[in-house]
């Protein structure tokens, strides 16, 4: 059995800095835009979130799930919570993150299952690479959207 780390060790670990250092938002930045795959800029991006999904929902899934269920299935609870954030802001129902975020997750399964890694391009090839999958799933999202009305 391993060792669970702490918010902080897994922060540094995600970002190079420790948690709360002056350039730790660069940092994240940098790293998961420059991820070489897609699956890797989920790996740096927003480790703090990252830390309490795999402890409280992506672990305890995979526990009794395959693991590419278990990562969709978080993907899904993430785009929940974030649906649920904007629907109290705007005082109304929103259901648009929850979908889009389980086509990410699936996009995430897919691409590492492929082993679709862009590693020996440039940073900014990689970055562009990595905001066209983000985008490309808003796309889809909204084409769905669209069907579902």
């Amino acid at each position: 059995m391993h060792r669970r780390i702490s918010l902080a060790e897994y922060v540094k670990k995600r970002n190079g800095v420790p948690l709360g250092s002056p350039g730790s938002l660069q940092a994240m930045l940098h790293r998961s835009f420059g991820a070489d795959s897609f699956h890797g800029f989920w790996h740096y991006w927003n480790p703090i979130w990252g830390y309490y999904l795999s402890r409280y929902v992506m672990r305890p899934l995979h526990k009794v799930l395959p693991l590419w269920i278990a990562v969709i299935l978080t993907f899904l609870v993430s785009g929940a919570l974030h649906d649920i954030a904007v629907s109290l802001v705007k005082w109304r129902p929103i259901f648009f993150l929850t979908p889009w975020f389980t086509l990410m997750g699936a996009m995430v399964v897919l691409s590492k299952a492929g082993n679709l890694t862009f590693g020996n391009a440039p940073w900014i090839a990689r970055a562009l690479i990595n905001t066209a999958c983000i985008w490309v799933g808003y796309y889809l999202t909204t084409l769905l959207q669209g069907a579902w009305r």
